[in-house]
């Protein structure tokens, strides 16, 4: 008896950490509300919304850039804007790393602008992860596609994780498998992973990120194939545009899922989702029903939103997104 009851402690250890585990995670997630700064920055909502709709209005790819950047920062280290800052001597950033590295830094000057105005109105009071939320929320309804309510009260990261960008972010070459082992790993379900991509409704890629796709894989559309390689040769050009969704690439809808369903997705990534796999009756329904997407798209980014979030006392709320307060 003796030992047996030694054996249970570790067990039963193990459990009780888990316990309190869990507990912070949902007390951090309950920390979280949409009406957050109801008080002490009720403007912040139209605030974020003006210079959107102005971004957008100038080019529809701002949208989508603003999009992708939430998901990157959600996915390295939480929702914590840690994917904001800029590189120092003593903390090199995420900026350019992996599956981050851009071409253009047009995305973080629109994010500087929002912080500015919201700075204007409501000083040190929203942090950018905050901002970087709405924004996103407000990039998709600008395109077409659905609003829902922003959880609000995050923080903002004192420091970058840049190690874990390489290894938290999918690729453009990721399998099924990778993709769903990767949200998992973040607490979202394969559901989440379909209707979050469809975020690739809208924005463009490279060709270095599609090349082996239209010239290598067996399950491309033939035409569709052919057509990419025009602008896309089997070397040189690797910077070349391509839109994700070539059905209707400027508008959040449901045209991804049908490009999916034709064998039509630019990316290797893209087209996993719709290869007699486990998502693909998910793939299958978005195609057909966009209310369907619509509604499990702004369900899956509130739980993305709340991944990793800094709440209370930690972190702090950067005067300057690229930047720590000193």
């Amino acid at each position: 008896m003796a030992v047996g009851g030694r054996g249970r402690r570790p067990l039963l250890l193990l459990l009780l950490l888990l316990a309190v585990a869990l507990a912070l995670a949902a007390r951090a997630r309950a920390q979280l509300s949409p009406g957050f700064y109801s008080a002490s920055c009720p403007t912040v909502h139209g605030v974020v919304r003006q210079v959107m709709s102005q971004a957008v209005m100038n080019d529809t790819r701002a949208g989508a850039a603003v999009l992708r950047l939430f998901y990157h920062d959600c996915f390295v280290g939480g929702c914590d804007a840690s994917v904001l800052l800029d590189d120092t001597p003593a903390a090199p950033g995420e900026k350019g790393v992996g599956p981050n590295a851009i071409g253009s830094t047009t995305v973080f000057d629109l994010v500087d602008t929002i912080k500015a105005q919201v700075e204007a109105v409501c000083p040190a009071t929203v942090s950018c992860a905050d901002v970087l939320a709405i924004a996103a929320r407000d990039s998709v309804n600008l395109l077409g596609g659905p609003s829902w309510a922003v959880p609000l009260g995050r923080r903002d990261a004192l420091s970058p994780s840049r190690s874990a960008v390489s290894t938290d972010l999918p690729g453009p070459e990721a399998d099924i498998s990778a993709l769903v082992s990767a949200f998992a790993a973040k607490g979202l379900s394969s559901r989440d992973l379909a209707a979050l991509s469809g975020a690739h409704t809208v924005g463009r890629a490279s060709c270095v990120n599609f090349r082996t796709r239209v010239y290598c894989d067996a399950n491309v559309s033939p035409a569709f194939a052919s057509h990419q390689r025009q602008s896309c040769p089997a070397s040189g050009g690797d910077a070349a545009l391509a839109p994700l969704d070539s059905l209707t690439p400027d508008a959040f809808d449901n045209g991804y899922y049908r490009n999916l369903v034709a064998g039509a997705g630019l990316l290797h990534s893209d087209q996993e989702l719709f290869n007699n796999g486990p998502v693909d009756s998910v793939v299958q329904l978005y195609s057909s029903n966009a209310a369907a997407f619509s509604s499990d798209f702004a369900a899956s980014m509130i739980r993305l939103g709340n991944i990793g979030p800094l709440t209370g006392s930690t972190g702090e709320v950067r005067l300057n997104c690229r930047k720590v307060n000193s």
